[in-house]
């Protein structure tokens, strides 16, 4: 028999269904914080620069919040609430996948 594996995502939406934030944009999250240039971020994912400073535009908004501060002599780099946002969604997530294997275990072993 084939072995299977489960995989799931996560978005966190707020009352209006708006996107927050979820694997992708976390990951532009992550990619901003690691190279500290939102355009270097995009390259990074195969992404143009409109596209993830649309969804952190978006984001933004819909949280009332800034997550990334952009400088054009300093770059980019995540706020203390971007930090905060993308901190509390790593921890979601490793909890979600870890209650996830031990549904998904019980089921189908």
């Amino acid at each position: 028999m084939t072995k299977l594996k489960l995989k799931s995502s996560q978005w966190i939406v707020d009352e209006n269904n708006n996107i927050i934030i979820g694997e992708g944009r976390a990951k532009i999250l992550e990619n901003i914080e690691k190279t500290g240039s939102m355009n270097q971020a995009a390259k990074l994912m195969k992404m143009s620069y409109k596209a993830v400073w649309s969804k952190i535009k978006a984001t933004e908004k819909h949280m009332n919040a800034c997550i990334v501060h952009r400088d054009r002599k300093d770059g980019s780099c995540l706020s203390q609430d971007g930090k905060e946002l993308l901190r509390k969604y790593k921890q979601l997530k490793a909890q979600c996948m870890s209650a996830d294997d031990k549904i998904f275990g019980g089921i189908f072993r």
